[in-house]
């Protein structure tokens, strides 16, 4: 179970970073606390559907493209590789 939550939050990271965005900024973009993100991209916490939504919003992503298991098959549970 820790691995899918792994992989989730490395590609809110990954997609977060390549908007130049702070924790902060897509907390408030995504209307929630700025500490939760932290935790999503850890793999600390078991986010809900509704938070998947608001974060891919907030990305401007797909929510499929935080669960592509392409990504995963090519780099592992660290997306992109270190």
């Amino acid at each position: 179970m820790k691995d899918i939550l792994r992989s989730f939050g490395s590609k809110v990271r990954f997609y977060r970073e390549l908007l130049g965005l702070s924790q902060e900024k897509l907390a408030e973009k995504a209307n929630v606390h700025r500490t939760y993100i932290g935790t999503v991209e850890r793999g600390e916490t078991n986010i809900t559907l509704v938070n998947v939504y608001k974060l891919a919003k907030a990305l401007e992503v797909d929510m499929t493209q935080l669960f592509d298991v392409e990504c995963d098959r090519w780099w592992g549970t660290r997306f992109p590789p270190s």
